[in-house]
């Protein structure tokens, strides 16, 4: 689909989030590294994310302003945006001496297109240390803060620029300043998952030119979206199952299952001594996270012989946590399973398609509801590429295994009898690589410790965790400690996102 609104990635945690937004309003939206920006072609508004440096730092990173003038789209700084536009319009930023992070309340000067139908006092939330301290005098202040600092600008009729985050929830009304931007545009909002969804399978055929597709299924949503898909555009296509071992319980078993339920007949390939021999005495979670990506491709070279494509279901918020997204500035969060090893071979053969790398996780269930997939195959919670190896911090064993999978069926199986699964992004269990003192049976016992974590999100680029009753806890509890050899002590992981991860590798 063609891009309406390009957002250059400077490096925010929160620009994965602005490319949402403004999907949200109807207009599709891609990230892109400032590098690129010549290459965009004719977009109807540019957007300028935040990001982590300063632009007092010597070779700190810049845009063309004058290309950016040549097209003629309106063009929005947020955060580090706005500081670099405004040095580059010829004002002044200065390095605050003190980081103002957080909820802050900024002052509308007057009425204006960005701030169109608001009040003229609204919170927001803020992240940055560099502060406007002079702007060019055509420059028009829109807002300021408490200390009387412009957090929005205006340096012409098409240049806007905020110091504040209008694409986080924190920020009050966020979601209309973006739309009163977009109103620049003077177009109408034609992005949805069902024209989407035709773009895909118009698209898909023309990539694959007649080539076999393997495809890698876990039984999760994406891969099974993926699956439906790509039979849906009439290629040529072979679902393969990797049984890593680092599966749930019976889960091997059930995708066959369901995928036959969908018509569509999966080659099974049982590994999991391989992989647990590979994985041996392996504690880094980078390292098994390469491990289990290069050998899962080297299984499907067994399985498939020669593979003209594999086809893959990241999706957007594993390529930009990954540092893959292009961007020259964001950093890597994680390496992710299906950017490894062999699998990077392949994709400098030209041999690795990815159709839901733009899209989000609400984005791929909605885009199997159009599909016709089953809701309680979209309803499900996400689940790692690389299994359960990254809820065992430390070396995997077998043991270690088969104790988080009895563990992970009791938590599921409560959450779903209290009618919280489905409130839930995702719940699992980690296993610590810690043994504690506990009593069982008059005995004492020494037992490992084992966290459970349940989360609330939107798009897992941030999370809360889940608020559960003491009830449900309780119960979660004494069930685990009770049906689960090896386990003597039950915790609650009350983590957010940001600063802890969902996975606790």
């Amino acid at each position: 689909m063609k891009t309406q609104v390009a957002v250059l990635d400077y490096g925010s945690q929160y620009s994965q989030l602005i490319v949402r937004r403004i999907r949200e309003l109807g207009f599709f939206a891609r990230l892109y590294p400032p590098s690129e920006i010549r290459s965009l072609g004719p977009v109807a508004a540019v957007i300028l994310s935040g990001g982590p440096r300063s632009v007092v730092e010597p070779n700190a990173p810049d845009v063309d302003l004058e290309y950016l003038k040549s097209l003629q789209a309106p063009v929005l700084g947020i955060c580090y945006g706005m500081q670099m536009l405004n040095v580059r319009f010829g004002g002044r930023v200065t390095a605050g001496a003190v980081r103002e992070y957080g909820p802050a309340q900024i002052h509308v000067d007057e009425n204006n297109t960005l701030f169109n139908g608001l009040g003229r006092t609204l919170r927001v939330w803020m992240s940055h240390s560099d502060t406007v301290t002079e702007w060019p005098a055509d420059g028009r202040i829109l807002a300021r803060n408490s200390t009387e600092h412009p957090v929005a600008i205006r340096w012409n009729e098409r240049f806007y620029g905020i110091q504040f985050h209008p694409e986080v929830s924190h920020t009050e009304e966020g979601t209309k300043i973006l739309r009163n931007f977009l109103s620049l545009c003077r177009l109408s909002p034609d992005y949805s998952i069902a024209s989407y969804k035709n773009e895909l399978l118009r698209t898909i055929p023309e990539v694959v030119k007649g080539r076999e597709v393997v495809c890698a299924v876990s039984g999760g949503v994406d891969s099974t979206v993926l699956a439906v898909l790509l039979r849906e555009s009439g290629v040529r296509m072979r679902p393969i199952l990797v049984d890593t071992g680092l599966l749930r319980k019976n889960e091997a078993g059930e995708v066959v299952r369901n995928f036959e339920a969908l018509g569509l007949r999966v080659e099974k390939i049982d590994a999991g001594a391989r992989f647990l021999a590979a994985l041996d005495g392996v504690a880094d979670p980078e390292q098994k996270r390469e491990i289990i990506g290069d050998l899962f491709v080297r299984e499907f070279h067994a399985a498939a012989g020669h593979i003209e494509l594999l086809a893959q279901g990241t999706l957007y918020p594993d390529v930009i946590e990954s540092g893959t997204s292009g961007s020259e500035i964001a950093s890597r969060i994680k390496t992710h399973h299906n950017r490894v090893g062999k699998i990077l071979e392949l994709k400098r053969e030209g041999k690795i398609i990815e159709p839901l790398s733009d899209l989000f996780k609400d984005e791929v269930r909605e885009l199997g509801k159009v599909l016709g997939v089953p809701p309680d195959i979209l309803g499900r919670h996400p689940f790692p590429g690389p299994g359960l190896a990254v809820r065992i911090p430390g070396c995997v064993t077998g043991e270690k295994l088969d104790i988080l999978r009895e563990a992970d069926v009791i938590l599921i199986r409560i959450l779903k009898q209290w009618g919280w699964y489905s409130k839930i992004w995702q719940a699992l269990c980690v296993l610590l690589p810690v043994r504690t003192v506990g009593i069982k049976g008059d005995e004492r016992s020494y037992e490992y410790a084992l966290s459970v974590r349940c989360v609330i999100s939107q798009d897992a680029m941030t999370a809360d965790w889940a608020d559960l009753p003491h009830g449900i806890l309780r119960e979660i509890s004494n069930a685990i400690l009770n049906g689960v050899k090896g386990v003597n002590r039950v915790l609650y992981d009350v983590s957010t996102k940001p600063p802890a991860s969902i996975e606790w590798e």
